[in-house]
C-alpha cells in the first residue's frame, strides 16, 4: 500500500485510460508544474498566460518534436488540486505518451501514486473526505441512480448533513465539558431535557441514513436477480425477453439449461443482473445435477428471486408449497406465472389478486412491463428522488453505526441520570465517529486505504 503524505513535489500521470486512442491527457500538479512544461513547450510563454486558457504548440526534446499538443493551464488556487495544474492533450499513441511522461520525470516531476491528485485536493481543502471518495464513485457510476447519488455526495450534500449533526452536538458537548470544570460545585450548564430532544433528533437522522445503506448497495453494486423454477416453465424465454436478445437457448426439452446464464440491463436507473438457472428437480443426470446445485448456490447469493411457474400445469397451492424453502432465505421473492396467453380464465381470475405474484407471457411479452414495475417496486427506488442522502459507502455505514451506538449511550445516560463525565465521553465518541466520515477526524492509514483504491491519474 502506498505511503501518503502532503508533499510539494510536482506529480505527473496519464489521466485518460491507457491504450491507443485519439488523444491522451497527461496531468501535472505542483508548484513547478507550469515552469516544467514551459521548458519543453514551444508556443506561447506559459508563465505569462492567465489561468483557464488553452495553448497550441509542440513538445520538444533536444530540439526534436515529440508531438503537437494543446496545453490547458489552471493556476493555483483555481484548480482541482488547488495547486498549479497543467493538462497536456496529445495524440493517444502509447509511445508518445510514454515519451512525454518520461521527459517530465527527467526534468524533476514524479510519477503520481494512485489517487494522489484527489488526495491533494482533499489535503488542500478543495473537498472533504466524503466528497473525495465520491469522485471515485462518480467515475465508476454505471447507472443513472449511481451517478445521481455520487454527484450529490461529491457536491457536498451528504457532508453538509453530517456537519449539521456534528455542530448541534458540539454545542452541547462544550457545555458538558464546562460542567467538568465545575464538577465540585455540582452545576448543570447543559439542559438535560433539551439535550435529550437533540439526541432523539440526531438518532432519528442517523437511523435514516443507516437504513438507506441497503438501497445504496443496490444503487452501487446492482441487483443480482435469480430466475428460478421447475424445468421447462420458460425461464430462458423470460431472460431473453428481459434482455431483448436471444441470450439463452430455448427448447421444449426439460433440462436444457444446465449452467447459469446471466446478463445485465438497467431499469429506471438501476442495474439488474438477471441470472437464468437450471430447473429445480431431482435428476439422475450428473451434469444436470451440477446445474441444479449451482441454482441453489445462486439463490442464496441473490438480492431478488423470480420464481417462475407454468400457468397451464400448476395450481396455487403447489406453487406456495414449492416456494416455502425460498421464503426461508429471507430474500425478496416474486412468484411469476408464465404462459398467461395459454392459461384458463378461471385460474387467471383466482391468481390475479394474490400478493407478490405477477402473471405474464414471456414468449409474447404480455404483462412484461408489469413485471418490471413490480421488480422496481421491491426496492422502493422512488427514494432516490425523495431522499436527500443515500449511503453507498461501507466506511460511512460503519461510522454511522458507531455514532448511533454512542448516541444511544448518551440517551440512556440522560434517563439514568449518569454524571457529566460519562455523558461527555459518549458525546466525544459520537463526534469522533461522525468526524471520520468527512475527514475532520482521520489517520494516515485511513487515507492510504482510501486513496490507494483510486486509479492513477485521478
Amino acid at each position: 500500500m502506498p505511503t501518503y503524505f502532503h508533499s510539494q513535489d510536482t506529480i505527473i500521470a496519464l489521466s485518460t485510460p491507457s491504450g491507443e486512442g485519439a488523444i491522451g491527457v497527461i496531468r501535472l500538479s505542483g508548484n513547478e508544474a507550469i515552469t516544467l512544461v514551459d521548458q519543453v513547450f514551444h508556443g506561447k510563454n506559459l508563465n505569462e498566460q492567465p489561468s483557464h486558457t488553452l495553448h497550441f504548440g509542440t513538445i520538444r526534446q533536444k530540439g526534436e518534436i515529440i508531438d503537437e499538443v494543446v496545453v490547458s493551464l489552471f493556476i493555483a488556487p483555481r484548480s482541482f488540486t488547488k495547486e498549479n495544474v497543467v493538462e497536456i492533450s496529445c495524440h493517444g499513441s502509447t509511445y508518445i505518451i510514454q515519451q512525454i511522461i518520461q521527459l517530465f520525470i527527467n526534468l524533476g516531476a514524479r510519477l503520481a501514486q494512485p489517487g494522489e491528485f484527489t488526495q491533494r485536493a482533499y489535503l488542500n481543502g478543495q473537498y472533504d473526505l466524503a466528497q473525495a471518495e465520491a469522485i471515485a464513485e462518480l467515475i465508476a457510476a454505471d447507472s443513472a441512480a449511481a451517478h445521481q447519488a455520487a454527484l450529490y455526495q461529491m457536491r457536498g450534500g451528504f457532508s453538509q448533513e453530517i456537519q449539521q449533526l456534528r455542530e448541534k452536538l458540539i454545542h452541547f458537548a462544550s457545555l458538558i465539558e464546562l460542567e467538568l470544570d465545575f464538577s465540585e460545585e455540582d452545576v448543570e450548564f447543559a439542559d438535560r431535557v433539551e439535550l435529550r430532544k437533540l439526541v432523539e433528533g440526531i438518532l432519528d437522522k442517523v437511523k435514516h441514513l443507516i437504513q438507506s445503506f441497503s438501497l445504496g448497495n443496490v444503487i452501487k453494486n446492482g441487483v443480482p436477480t435469480v430466475i428460478a423454477g421447475k424445468p421447462n416453465v420458460g425461464k430462458s424465454t423470460l431472460l431473453n425477453a428481459l434482455l431483448n436478445e436471444e441470450k439463452a437457448i430455448v427448447s421444449d426439452i426439460p433440462g436444457t439449461t444446465r449452467d447459469v446464464i446471466e446478463d445485465e440491463i438497467t431499469l429506471e436507473g438501476i442495474r439488474f443482473r438477471f441470472i437464468d438457472t437450471a430447473g429445480i428437480r431431482d435428476t439422475n443426470d450428473k451434469v444436470e445435477a451440477i446445474g441444479v446445485q449451482r441454482t441453489y448456490e445462486k439463490l442464496k447469493q441473490a438480492a431478488l428471486i423470480l420464481y417462475l411457474f407454468d400457468l397451464q400445469t400448476s395450481r396455487l397451492d403447489e406453487v406456495l408449497e414449492e416456494t416455502k424453502f425460498l421464503e426461508e432465505l429471507d430474500i425478496p421473492l416474486i412468484r411469476v406465472g408464465n404462459k398467461l396467453d395459454q392459461a384458463s380464465p378461471d385460474l387467471v381470475n383466482a391468481l390475479q389478486d394474490t400478493d407478490d405474484m405477477v402473471l405474464i407471457s414471456a414468449a409474447s411479452g404480455q404483462q412484461l412491463d408489469m413485471l418490471k414495475q413490480t421488480i422496481i417496486h421491491q426496492f422502493s427506488l422512488n427514494q432516490i428522488q425523495s431522499q436527500s442522502a443515500i449511503v453507498t459507502n461501507s466506511r460511512h455505514y460503519e461510522s454511522l453505526r458507531k455514532a448511533q451506538e454512542s448516541l444511544q449511550q448518551v440517551y440512556s445516560g440522560i434517563h439514568q441520570g449518569i454524571t457529566h463525565d460519562f455523558l461527555a465521553q459518549d458525546i466525544r465518541h459520537s463526534l469522533y465517529a461522525l468526524g471520520e466520515i468527512t475527514g475532520d477526524i482521520t489517520t494516515d492509514d485511513l487515507l492510504g486505504t482510501i486513496f490507494s483504491k483510486f486509479c492513477i491519474g485521478k
